[in-house]
């Protein structure tokens, strides 16, 4: 869709340009100076490129997440014997996490902040909602950002079922869905210690992950599914798969044998490839790319076309999301969606010009009264959706009396820490550019201090929407 003079959208205002957006619908928005790109190939590029945040900006590796929760546990156990030193090794490893997730969270918005290809960092965010695993406890805490680390983003740009298998097999997975409590009813540990079969992980799989709520399933597969993982499991140094509590015989499900001889990783990989292809799984992705990205009503023959390309590629993203850019109505206006909490904060602090690295020094109080205490005060605390099915994608879930309060009380701190000395015109100009309405400009110049005109154009409509 190329701008024409004399070509108008919304209200009968002129269209904005698609660098526009571009930065607002499908990334973090404008970080002033920085390139803007404006069509289809160049998103997928940034996709397709090399990963420079995640170079620039480390985490801790698998194996200290690890040593980290393997601590905490001696510590824990310790503790509960009344051991000596028990309740001191105990309340200093979780210090430990607690300083981990601090910097966890602190990584998470640095690389959103300075990320020149956010359409690839805005599909880690959607690929991490889709495969929700809430952060609830230690242990959690621990390893959710290892699974977004090594499960997910490495497959951004992947096949969807090598990135299906990779976190159905996380232990950071295996423990939120209480996989690790499964045990096939027959298996060997099943009938000496009278451990049952638990279905959470089996249904997630099939109603959340792959095939969607309402698809051609039944809970006959759902039951023959869950009696397939078994064997899934997690000991100290991280995924394992046990024989011992695995479900013999074979399996049928969605109408197709898997198993039959001896308990088989192969097999569950092979019951996750089919399932990832198949073309339920193919409408539910499709449909859920254009909720998140564009919104509004989901047009079936735009779902349908997205998804003969998913099933065609044999789940290949990048030719997934191509069919999503490549359609004219990802380009259209109005904007639909509203930004949830964090964006909104990573797409301020960007038009604000603020730096990685001002975070590098932020530590305990001031991270938590800075970044976490206003995103749990918006609604979105870090890591930590309410439920499997993540986060809200409809508008009026982000936007209440309380959470917009939240969002001006952040914003005001922010403008005083950053814009002091900013025209407010400037700003709205850089955080938006022709996506700002004549009346949202006549009432920022209008304003009556700087930091009022910064906080009118951050608390605006335009600003919150993409």
């Amino acid at each position: 869709m190329r701008l024409e003079k004399g070509q108008h959208g919304r209200n009968g205002l002129p269209m904005v340009q698609k660098s526009t957006i571009a930065a607002i619908r499908f990334g973090y928005g404008f970080r002033p100076g920085e390139a803007t790109v404006g069509t289809a190939d160049a998103l997928l590029a940034g996709v397709a490129g090399k990963d420079a945040v995640q170079a620039q900006f480390r985490i801790a590796s698998t194996k200290t997440r690890a040593e980290l929760i393997a601590e905490r546990r001696a510590a824990t156990a310790k503790a509960r014997k009344g051991e000596a030193g028990g309740e001191r090794a105990k309340k200093r490893a979780d210090g430990k996490v607690r300083n981990q997730t601090m910097n966890d969270v602190k990584t998470t918005f640095q690389r959103a902040i300075a990320s020149r290809t956010g359409f690839r960092e805005r599909l880690v965010a959607f690929w991490t909602d889709h495969f929700t695993v809430a952060a609830n406890g230690p242990v959690l805490s621990a390893l959710v950002p290892d699974l977004v680390e090594n499960a997910i983003r490495p497959h951004v740009g992947g096949r969807f079922g090598d990135m299906l298998e990779a976190v159905t097999l996380h232990p950071a997975m295996l423990i939120y869905l209480n996989q690790v409590q499964s045990a096939g009813p027959n298996s060997v540990a099943g009938k000496r210690r009278g451990k049952g079969l638990n279905e959470n992980l089996a249904r997630e799989v099939l109603e959340l992950h792959t095939l969607g709520v309402g698809a051609g399933y039944t809970q006959d597969d759902v039951r023959q599914l869950a009696e397939l993982l078994t064997g899934l499991s997690v000991d100290k140094s991280g995924f394992t798969f046990r024989s011992r509590i695995a479900e013999p015989g074979a399996e049928v499900v969605l109408g197709k044998r898997y198993g039959g001889g001896e308990a088989s990783l192969g097999d569950i990989r092979a019951v996750l490839a089919d399932i990832a292809v198949h073309p339920d799984t193919a409408r539910h992705l499709a449909r859920k790319l254009i909720v998140h990205f564009v919104g509004g009503e989901v047009p079936e023959d735009w779902v349908e076309a997205i998804a003969k390309v998913y099933q065609a590629s044999g789940g290949d993203l990048m030719a997934t999301y191509g069919a999503l850019l490549e359609e004219p109505r990802a380009w259209a206006e109005p904007f639909n969606n509203v930004k949830r909490p964090f964006d909104f904060m990573i797409s301020a602090l960007r038009a604000a010009q603020a730096p990685a690295s001002v975070l590098d020094d932020l530590k305990g109080r001031e991270l938590r009264q800075g970044l976490m205490e206003p995103l749990m005060a918006m609604g979105q605390p870090l890591f930590r959706p309410n439920g499997p099915d993540g986060w809200a994608e409809a508008p009026e879930a982000w936007i209440t009396p309380a959470t917009l309060a939240a969002r001006l009380q952040w914003s005001g701190a922010m403008a005083d820490r950053f814009l002091t000395d900013v025209d407010p015109r400037g700003f709205l100009d850089g955080a938006l550019a022709d996506a700002a309405s004549p009346f949202l400009k006549f009432a920022v110049a209008g304003s009556e201090s700087r930091a009022e005109g910064v906080a009118l154009a951050l608390a605006s409509p335009e600003f919150n929407r993409r």
